[in-house]
């Protein structure tokens, strides 16, 4: 990587901002067909939300994203990152404690997670063969577009005409019954969704807390039962819905990537931040960067989120203020914290003495759908929630590369965290590192119910909020999605309508990130879909992996 100072153009064809995950996979597909390429990067290291870092002497931290599962297998191949070395390694199961000392496990065996939930309501053992078909079903279908570029249903041009035909035969082989069930679905709240099919609170709690993950919305708010689906159509080695640790930390992903992209001649600068995106003449010409720097190429790609590309690093003279309107108007809004933990061994959670294993997966505290909406009634009032949901995992039970022998890496993702703080009856108050510490104990205080002996075990915590996320990674009010998954947000109206095919405002302007279709997580989907569509606009042999196609 060089971090060296530069005025020329060096000869490049395409610039693109930022290198997390989707900047470099979009990258690395446009240096494959031959174009020359450089990635500008503000951090000193690469990766985005998608890093390793070594916080604490010894151990390796995933302490934005931890967990792989959305990353598209078809981008996998094409890239041939095993090649450059991402391993991806499975891990399964999750276990959800209740208040009275007891758990409810979920299993990678079927037949046992069945048996398992029959012990709190042999009705919902049964209910679960048809919830978990009617998942798979809703999967299958919007699987197939996310590696396809979405239509503009006001357009008459033969792209759009041919891809609104092609949605319309897929909603048409769904049949009636199926199609009304796709439409109350994605109109639903989790909390409405789990009721048609389970009966006990704990159980219903368990499947709800995929439905907020990163989202700034309620389990009770239309709209939540996307974001289940968001996180359930991902896969490990082929097994839908599977979730896996990429070996070595997330950042494994990006230096894959990179390694691909370098392999092919690309050119990574570090401690690059850019200050804004220069326009002449109605295009564009390359990036200023804040170090007083000019790179130049008749193509740029921003990896930034919506708001941050047109509102930060673009000169608002140079865009349609009706334009600019719509991407003020664009949801994101921030509602997730972190906490990543260096461990001085193994905790113990009494409630699993006799089942150690489920300690390998997933671990939730909060057991009931009314807890989990006041935690997001915290959230509302301005503050962090004073009964965090958490996905707590410890990696180093299947990667013990992240930690010295012995020893253990635990990473805490939490709901809800607002963005901005209300104190004393006055909103919109700013975090201090004050704020940030008192979160951090709240999230340790309700672990410590469980494992009496996790607080002791502490050599290290690092505490993120939005304030963290955005001031390092460069997510808009610490939005992991870069912008809320409802339906208002999605597929063809993603990022906004007449713009969500990955083609910017201003000529050789492209946005590649999770603003995108089809939308946040470790996918690279919207990175990879950005730069067919650059490939398709400069006619060159496109090597892109592309959805399903029946025509």
């Amino acid at each position: 990587m060089n971090n060296s100072r530069t005025n020329s153009n060096g000869g490049y064809d395409a610039i693109v901002i930022g290198a997390g995950h989707n900047g470099l996979a979009n990258a690395a597909f446009l240096a494959k067909a031959g174009l020359r390429v450089v990635i500008v990067e503000k951090n000193p290291w690469i990766g985005g939300a998608s890093v390793s870092r070594e916080l604490h002497e010894g151990w390796i931290y995933s302490n934005c994203s931890y967990v792989c599962s959305l990353l598209r297998p078809e981008i996998y191949r094409a890239l041939e990152l095993a090649k450059y070395g991402l391993q991806v390694v499975p891990y399964g199961g999750s276990v959800t404690f209740t208040q009275d000392g007891n758990y409810f496990g979920s299993y990678v065996d079927e037949d046992v997670s069945r048996r398992e939930m029959a012990r709190f309501s042999e009705r919902d053992a049964d209910a679960s063969l048809r919830y978990h078909a009617d998942i798979m079903r809703q999967c299958r279908f919007i699987r197939q577009f996310l590696l396809r570029t979405a239509p503009d249903p006001t357009s008459l041009k033969p792209f759009d005409v041919k891809e609104m035909m092609h949605l319309g035969r897929e909603f048409w082989k769904l049949g009636e019954d199926t199609l009304g069930d796709l439409i109350r679905f994605y109109t639903m709240s989790i909390s409405d969704y789990l009721d048609e099919y389970f009966e006990h609170p704990v159980i219903k709690a368990a499947y709800a807390g995929s439905g907020i993950i990163g989202s700034a919305l309620g389990v009770m708010s239309p709209g939540t039962a996307y974001v289940l689906l968001h996180h359930a159509m991902g896969e490990v080695d082929g097994s839908i819905g599977s979730w896996g640790f990429a070996r070595g930390g997330m950042g494994a992903i990006a230096k894959a990537m990179a390694g691909c992209f370098e392999a092919h001649g690309g050119e990574i600068r570090t401690d690059a931040g850019v200050e804004q995106i220069i326009v002449k003449g109605g295009k564009v010409t390359g990036v200023a960067l804040e170090n007083g720097d000019e790179v130049h190429a008749p193509l740029v790609v921003s990896n930034l989120d919506v708001k941050r590309t047109f509102l930060q690093v673009m000169d608002e003279k140079d865009l349609d203020a009706e334009f600019v309107t719509k991407v003020r108007n664009f949801k994101i809004r921030g509602s997730s914290g972190k906490l990543n933990i260096a461990l001085d061994g193994l905790p113990e959670f009494p409630a699993l003495r006799g089942n150690p294993e489920m300690i390998r997966g997933d671990m939730h505290f909060i057991d009931s759908i009314e807890r989990l909406e006041r935690a997001y009634d915290d959230w509302k009032d301005g503050s962090w929630s004073k009964d965090p949901y958490v996905d707590l995992l410890i990696p180093t039970l299947t990667d013990p590369t992240m930690a010295p022998p012995g020893k253990h890496f635990m990473s805490v993702f939490v709901q809800y965290v607002p963005p901005k703080l209300t104190k004393n009856g006055v909103k919109g108050c700013d975090w201090t590192d004050e704020d940030r510490d008192a979160f951090g104990e709240t999230v340790i205080n309700q672990i410590s119910k469980y494992s009496p002996n996790f607080r002791d075990l502490i050599l290290h915590a690092e505490v993120r909020t939005p304030r963290e996320l955005e001031a390092e990674v460069g997510l808009t009010e610490g939005n992991i999605f870069q912008g809320e998954l409802t339906l208002d947000q999605l597929l063809f109206n993603r990022p906004i309508p007449g713009y969500a095919q990955y083609r910017g405002p201003v000529k050789g302007l492209y946005m590649c990130g999770s603003s995108n279709h089809p939308g946040g997580g470790v996918m690279a989907a919207p990175g990879a879909n950005a730069a067919r569509e650059i490939l398709r606009d400069l006619r060159k042999p496109n090597t892109v992996p592309e959805g399903w196609l029946d025509d």
